[in-house]
């Protein structure tokens, strides 16, 4: 991933370096259960572990002669060991090394990738209490439909990403998997326990079977959970990217001091996060993609999936954390008008309240084919002719005669579509009373 979207824990993580160091600590782990279990003098291993050190500068120097980065990797170790790196690497192939290292570096990935995730729960949170009771209006097929609560957004998307939070931990489960178990996964030089006692030192969990490679379909839903996260951040940029448009204007990205939007037009504040949010997620999105074809490989392996992955395992998980930072920085600074929420939910002149006055012609007697009609036809003449919808309903003669103007009046209220948002927060907060954040 290119620098712009890197943010430094998570770049530091995927960097040669620390991939290198990873490498390493198998390397050494399995050498100190050889020891232990006496397959190796216990001395050497202390001598290995005393002079193991690596150069990535060393190592990519290595690769442009022998075309193979484990290769490379181990000669450098065996140029700084010495004599007892003949036990560095005994009975394994590249492949329990690379896999057990990469199980080390996507556990490790997933874990900051929960920190960014809980940290948007709590402003998603803490806007949402805010904006509880903020009157917007609710638009299906982008048309206005019926009231609803701008906090109510918030609360949605917190609980999704509570569901983005449970697929990751999975996720996690799947990729903090490691084997140590040769050339085709059969064993044919180590001992089963090796694999076993090299996991535990590791902290990770050993495939019951595999072949020369861990099974490719654990990568394929770690990238595929990254897909659907990067996709709950798309449509909630999205959204924003609606309330910000000149025409609704109902809530914007902060526009900070000094910030420019536009190198024409000097008036400009552009949505920029939430479009660079969007333009990423698609991204991670086709990297799922990858992650997909990779699981069906011929035979015990072949190399196909390797530089593939060599991108899309990084990127992702550059991206989405980039990407929850952001939206987690957007959220918190996003700058809301309700003044103009009111103005937009009455700009059809009260066509919002139809399925309210239905309803109340419905409980007052009338047929709902029926209902419907008188409604649909006030309606009509209200979104054609720019008519007031509750003046044209009140003087409607077939209306009137089953409701009163107190009861059409009644109809025109706020109140009935916000009566339950309370219980709706009860449900997704749930452990905390209804007003409390």
């Amino acid at each position: 991933m290119i620098q712009r979207y890197t943010l430094p824990e998570m770049g530091a993580l995927w960097s040669e370096q620390n991939k290198f160091q990873k490498w390493l600590d198998v390397e050494l782990a399995v050498c100190e259960v050889h020891a232990e279990m006496g397959t190796i003098p216990r001395e050497v291993f202390g001598e290995i572990k005393a002079k193991a050190k690596f150069s990535v500068e060393r190592i990519n120097e290595i690769e442009k002669v022998v075309d193979h980065d484990v290769i490379a990797f181990t000669t450098n170790l065996a140029e700084n060991i010495g004599e007892a790196a003949r036990f560095v690497h005994y009975g394994l192939t590249s492949s329990d090394v690379v896999d057990t290292a990469n199980a080390l570096l996507l556990r490790d990935a997933c874990d900051i990738l929960v920190k960014k995730i809980g940290a948007l729960m709590e402003v998603l949170k803490r806007r949402a209490f805010e904006f509880k009771l903020t009157p917007q209006v609710g638009r299906t097929h982008g048309v206005h439909a019926e009231p609803t609560s701008f906090g109510l957004t918030f609360a949605l998307w917190y609980d999704e990403m509570r569901r983005t939070l449970g697929r990751l931990m999975h996720a996690r489960e799947s990729v903090a998997v490691g084997k140590i178990s040769g050339a085709v996964g059969a064993f044919a030089h180590l001992d089963p326990q090796v694999e076993e006692k090299v996991c535990a030192r590791l902290g990770l969990a050993f495939a019951p079977a595999s072949t020369q490679i861990i099974q490719r379909d654990r990568y394929a839903e770690y990238l595929s959970t990254l897909a659907v996260a990067a996709s709950s951040l798309d449509k909630f940029a999205l959204s924003v990217r609606h309330w910000q448009r000149t025409e609704v204007r109902e809530a914007q990205e902060k526009f900070k001091r000094g910030q420019k939007g536009s190198s024409a037009m000097p008036h400009k504040r552009n949505p920029i996060l939430s479009e660079r949010i969007c333009g990423l997620a698609r991204v991670v999105r086709a990297n799922s993609m990858v992650g997909l074809e990779n699981v069906a490989l011929w035979h015990e392996r072949d190399i196909s999936h390797s530089s593939a992955e060599r991108v899309v395992l990084p990127d992702s998980s550059i991206a989405l954390d980039y990407m929850l930072e952001k939206m987690a920085s957007l959220v918190d600074g996003l700058v809301v008008y309700p003044e103009r929420m009111l103005e937009n939910l009455n700009a059809t002149r009260g066509l919002i309240f139809s399925g309210q006055l239905l309803l109340a012609l419905a409980r007052a007697g009338v047929a709902r084919e029926t209902s419907y009609e008188w409604v649909q036809r006030n309606a009509m003449k209200a979104w054609d002719e720019g008519f007031d919808f509750q003046q044209l309903v009140s003087e409607d003669k077939d209306i009137a005669a089953h409701l009163s103007k107190e009861q059409i009046g009644q109809v025109f209220s706020l109140d009935t579509y916000l009566r339950n948002i309370d219980a709706i927060f009860a449900r997704v907060f749930a452990g905390r009373t209804m007003s409390e954040p």
